[in-house]
């Protein structure tokens, strides 16, 4: 089955469809992390409201929504065989304007992004060199589980949390402590993104995408998803209580247990289980990380 199959006949895109092709419900992990980026700042948040919005909408709206619609134009053909009902193989995005929306997108991002200093723009430029590369061939990144989940981990989380303190701070370089953290969380995601493969295991063996249940096996894949989402917490917390930050860690630690708990559900049937842990572990996961943000509010360090 063919894109021209489901041509409307349009010449240009509906909005309703260019909404659609932006996948509004996944702006939410990087603008959780650039909050987080905001509130580890220690910055008064109030005094830089319009900086803080213009910063949410570069993370979500803007630098996630260009990494979506980059996706589903090279997946256009993979989508017409699957999902023909999505906007680009259905046609009601026709032509080439799945390619314009991801230029536009890409311009309009660091555009915004040269506007709010440098080390945010640096930041955008590697988050877009992700998106494309993740996404696009022939490097196409999220055909092996490895290197395609910690490129959307580092993106989704470690980027925009730096983007977030950046921005605070004046453009300038965050603290160790705060890139410590956006970095570990970063390294959590990795096991995130493993669970959604879980879902397209028969997919992904006919398409020849690498995914990690498919390189390792369902059982392999799912303990080391836990593994690598549960280890960078379990440093977060051992620095915590090494930054004097006693109570927190503790609150951390409470995350982390409650995610073991969900673990041991999921492991027991990770095929079945793995959309249920990715929706309410994930809620649990991201708590732990503004409770972290807080943490380094007033924290200094020097090495």
């Amino acid at each position: 089955m063919n894109q021209s199959t489901h041509s409307t006949n349009a010449t240009y895109p509906a909005p309703s469809a260019i909404f659609e092709v932006l996948h509004p419900i996944t702006w939410f992990p990087p603008m959780w992390a650039f909050s987080c980026g905001v509130v580890s700042s220690g910055q008064p948040i109030l005094a830089q409201w319009l900086i803080v919005i213009a910063g949410i909408i570069l993370a979500g709206p803007l630098m996630c929504a260009t990494s979506q619609v980059v996706n589903d134009w090279y997946d256009r053909h993979v989508d017409a065989i699957n999902e023909p009902h999505r906007p680009i193989p259905s046609g009601r995005i026709p032509g080439h304007w799945g390619l314009y929306l991801s230029l536009i997108w890409t311009t309009v991002s660091l555009l915004l992004a040269y506007l709010l200093g440098t080390w945010v723009f640096g930041a955008a430029l590697i988050g877009m060199v992700i998106a494309w590369i993740y996404s696009a061939p022939p490097l196409r990144l999220k055909g092996n589980g490895w290197w395609g989940n910690l490129a959307a981990g580092i993106s989704y989380e470690g980027l925009a949390w730096f983007t977030g303190a950046t921005i605070m701070i004046g453009g300038a370089m965050p603290d160790w402590p705060i890139l410590a953290l956006a970095l570990l969380y970063s390294l959590g995601a990795h096991g995130i993104m493993t669970l959604n493969d879980f879902k397209a295991i028969e997919g992904d063996i006919q398409m020849n995408v690498r995914s990690l249940p498919v390189q390792l096996g369902v059982d392999n894949a799912a303990r080391l998803a836990c593994l690598v989402m549960g280890l960078p917490q379990a440093v977060v917390i051992a620095l915590l209580y090494s930054w004097d930050r006693p109570y927190h860690a503790s609150a951390v630690g409470v995350v982390l247990l409650v995610q073991i708990g969900l673990m041991i559900r999921f492991l027991g049937s990770p095929r079945e289980q793995a959309t249920w842990f990715s929706g309410l572990g994930v809620s649990v996961y991201v708590t732990g990380m503004m409770i972290s943000a807080f943490a380094v509010r007033d924290l200094t360090i020097t090495i």
